[in-house]
Parts: structure tokens; sequence; C-alpha cells
């Protein structure tokens, strides 16, 4: 039985663009993959992943499919993520072009280690140490 922030997601991409839909799915099982111990909500409107704290969030629109924060990974994978980067922490992949699959998933799995490594440190931003 699907729990209501998966059926959060699934009612967030049947309500999306039509454009975007698939590669919301796509983008949606990737981020799974990448981080499978990560929780499904919605915040701002817009899907999210939680572990150890936000982890990142994606949205469809008509010209584009988003994801956010980048984090560390900006730095990281700089030259990787030139074509797609825009504002300070912010991914846009187009509609129609195919989603750079194993990209997003160096940039999930960045976030989660920086997301342990902050409650590693207890820094009140996860609410939790790493070994809870």
């Amino acid at each position: 039985m699907a729990d209501s922030g998966q059926r959060d997601l699934e009612a967030y991409i049947a309500a999306a663009p039509k454009e975007a839909q698939s590669m919301l799915q796509q983008l949606r099982r990737v981020i799974r993959a990448a981080a499978p111990m990560a929780e499904e909500r919605i915040s701002y409107g817009m899907p999210f992943y939680e572990y150890r704290g936000r982890l990142v969030y994606f949205a469809g629109y008509k010209s584009h499919v988003g994801l956010y924060p980048v984090g560390q990974a900006k730095q990281i994978y700089a030259t990787e993520l030139k074509e797609y980067l825009t504002g300070k922490s912010t991914l846009r992949f187009p509609i129609g072009r195919p989603l750079p699959v194993a990209l997003i998933t160096k940039v999930v799995e960045a976030r989660v280690k920086e997301n342990v490594a902050r409650a590693q440190e207890g820094d009140g931003i996860s609410g939790r140490k790493a070994s809870q």
C-alpha cells in the first residue's frame, strides 16, 4: 500500500504538464534508486525527498524539469553540470532531451553524503544524529 507521500507524488506528476510527466516519472525512479532510504513528500507544492534533512526537490514545467538543490555536487561535478545549471543551485533538464541519469545519480548521492555528514556533526538542521 502506498503511503501519503507516494500518493502525493503520484498526484503531482499526474497534474504536471503532459510534456513533463514521463521525465518526472523517470526522475523519480532515478532519485529513489540513488537514495532508497529517503522518504517522499511534498513541500512548497513540489515533491521532495528527505533523508537526515531535505535532500532534493523536483518540479515539472512545460519546457523543462528542475532538480534542486545541487549542493556540494556543484563544485564536485562542475564541468558535467555546466550545461544544466541555472541560478545558484538549480538543474534544468529540457523537455524532449534524455535525462542525464548517471549525473543525476551522482548529484543525489552527493546530497546524501552531505546530509549524513551534517547529521553526524549534529548541527540541528536534521535534528538527528547519524546513528538514529
